[in-house]
């Protein structure tokens, strides 16, 4: 009876131990099913880069809900969280920062112009957490403006120097010979596009027949319109958005000018037009179509959810698929340091965008195909592809 009853304690306690053992086995399992990777996105809801940053946001909360369906990021789900700057105010873009980072933010997600970035940006890499634009396009998202603190600094937008490349050479390939420029001076990226498109229309053979300036805010748009025509030239090129591109576009038609106007990504889209004139041989060079026809089936269908307006849309699901892949790359550390050093070794990485490519000095995406849009009687239409064959200095 005696060794009976110590076999079945013995047999009572071995069982008590597995299932303790099961239960902690679960709970492990649950715990890693229930800790999500956190993304913070300091956004523009309502002030001049909404119409960028909404739709960006729209995409790259979809773009988490496909990946989630697939299991997440090595078994983690991504889980987005938000706070809006309240039109870029720095004070309220740096407390936005601080408080997506104290709900737990692993990742700093960020507006789409480097100058209104910078509190956010900062107050994420000083903490040691990797920073991403989805469409900043200057090369200033990286060291170059932070400092080595800068190397946890990314965007999915295409570096300025790239995107002036492009618009050049699709300028040489319509046959436009000589150009006249419009340069608006607020943002570093509208002038780094201008002065790429320059260096690389030059290397080309092409000729510069006039500069003109002017700034958003200043009211000195139309005294740019009226001096550009007075000039002779094959193609007006600009970068510019917000109230100076509806500005710049119609004070030429409206004075009967017809030259080609060719805009960076900045002037993609249809929301900025005028009612009056109708705008025709409008370009912008751009990310992606928001109209349908796209040659990517995955951009069209996003494009439709989102309600896209503009082709940077698809650089917040291009954003999010790069995460992922710096996630994976980093055996699933979500640490600043560990993404940004798989993020630099990026070439050619596929996104939804296209392919993605970094180095160690530069943070913006490169080598990526652009599309051509064309707005003709007031409708818009992909009319070319084109890819930048060199990033020229500036």
């Amino acid at each position: 009876m005696r060794s009976r009853s110590r076999g079945a304690r013995a047999a009572l306690v071995m069982a008590a131990l597995a299932v303790a053992a099961a239960a902690v086995l679960a709970s492990t399992a649950v715990g890693a099913v229930k800790d999500p990777i956190i993304i913070g996105w300091a956004y523009d809801g309502k002030g001049n880069m909404a119409p960028f940053d909404g739709p960006a946001l729209a995409a790259a909360q979809i773009r988490v809900k496909q990946w989630n369906r697939k299991g997440g990021v090595g078994g983690r789900k991504i889980a987005l969280a938000t706070c809006d700057t309240n039109n870029n105010n720095p004070a309220k873009a740096k407390a936005c920062a601080a408080s997506l980072i104290g709900k737990g933010a692993d990742i700093m997600f960020t507006t789409c112009d480097v100058d209104f970035a910078t509190p956010v940006v900062t107050e994420a890499i000083n903490r040691g957490i990797l920073a991403v634009a989805p469409c900043i396009g200057t090369d200033q998202m990286g060291p170059k403006r932070f400092g080595a603190k800068g190397r946890l600094a990314f965007s999915f937008g295409n570096v300025a120097q790239d995107e002036g490349s492009a618009m050049a050479q699709y300028a040489w390939a319509r046959g436009w010979r000589s150009a006249a420029l419009a340069t608006n001076t607020l943002l570093v990226y509208f002038k780094n596009v201008v002065q790429a498109f320059e260096a690389r229309f030059k290397q080309l053979g092409g000729k510069i027949v006039a500069k003109e300036s002017y700034a958003t805010g200043a009211n000195n748009v139309q005294n740019a319109v009226s001096r550009l025509n007075g000039v002779k030239a094959d193609v007006v090129v600009t970068s510019t958005a917000f109230g100076e591109l509806p500005a710049l576009v119609a004070g030429l038609r409206s004075l009967g000018n017809q030259t080609p106007i060719l805009n960076s990504w900045a002037g993609d889209g249809t929301y900025w037009l005028p009612k009056d004139p109708v705008v025709s041989n409008y370009y912008a060079v751009t990310f992606a179509s928001a109209f349908g026809d796209d040659k990517n089936k995955a951009v069209n269908a996003l494009a439709k959810a989102v309600k896209a307006g503009t082709g940077g849309f698809v650089t917040g699901a291009a954003a999010i698929d790069g995460v992922v892949t710096a996630i994976r790359r980093a055996k699933g550390s979500t640490q600043g340091v560990a993404l940004a050093a798989q993020m630099e070794k990026f070439r050619k990485v596929p996104t939804i965008s296209g392919l993605v490519s970094f180095t160690k000095q530069l943070h913006t995406v490169f080598g990526r195909e652009y599309r051509v849009l064309r707005i003709q009687n007031g409708k818009p239409k992909i009319v070319a592809y084109v890819t930048a064959k060199t990033v020229p200095k500036i």
